[in-house]
């Protein structure tokens, strides 16, 4: 029997050296950098990292151009190490957990910063604030296969030559072994997932007009501007 509607074609992301990775979920981790827990206003020694969901029709690739979205006039950058996942699996050992890795990406996850703050004022779910078209800008991916595991290395986000955020990736509070293995147990991971792993101190808005740059060292550069 066929389709009742056309299906929606999947959403890829290149890989470095050729092909294309299907994306299936897109996962993101909450204040997984000290300063940037700090930075919002809260206790990092306190409060583990969490988790939250973006829709594969946030993905945007680097050379394109963010379309700034309604209903907001505030949205943030967040420089992100973006994990993409080769296998699935549920309550994965963290020993286990890098076997799942296919490679790395640049990404940045897009907040609508006021929709957001309004949520949280209310006690209500985020989703306003995170999920939109463009809320998950994403470079080709790397496998690892060809860079290794990222444990170290330079992250940073310019708007129009201007440095906006700059860190690495060794200040993540949970590390990416962490991150997989925590995450499958909440939810049950498979091949095609990408996982942002928060971002540094120094998120602030984005502009009609800007230029966006960000680099992680080995991984690759992510380019976009905003419309």
């Amino acid at each position: 029997m066929g389709y009742v509607i056309e299906p929606e074609a999947v959403v890829v992301l290149p890989v470095a050296g050729g092909g294309s990775f299907p994306v299936h979920q897109i996962y993101c981790v909450g204040r997984n950098y000290a300063d940037h827990a700090v930075e919002m206003g809260h206790d990092p020694d306190k409060e583990p990292p969490f988790f939250f969901m973006k829709p594969d029709y946030g993905i945007l690739h680097s050379g394109e151009t963010m379309t700034y979205p309604a209903l907001s006039s505030d949205v943030h950058h967040e420089v992100e190490l973006v994990v993409a996942l080769g296998k699935g699996g549920a309550d994965v050992r963290v020993e286990d957990a890098m076997d799942l890795v296919y490679g790395y990406g640049v990404g940045i996850d897009m907040t609508r910063r006021d929709l957001q703050s309004e949520a949280k004022d209310k006690a209500r779910p985020w989703e306003a604030g995170k999920a939109f078209l463009h809320a998950a800008p994403c470079s080709e991916l790397i496998p690892i296969t060809q860079c290794g595991p990222v444990n170290d290395g330079s992250i940073s986000l310019s708007i129009n030559g201007e440095i906006r955020q700059h860190g690495n990736v060794n200040q993540m509070i949970w590390k990416v072994p962490e991150v997989i293995s925590r995450l499958s147990t909440l939810f049950s991971l498979r091949a095609g997932d990408l996982i942002y792993t928060g971002t540094p101190a120094g998120v602030g808005p984005i502009a009609r007009g800007d230029r966006i740059v960000a680099n992680i060292d080995r991984v690759g550069q992510l380019e976009i501007g905003v419309a």
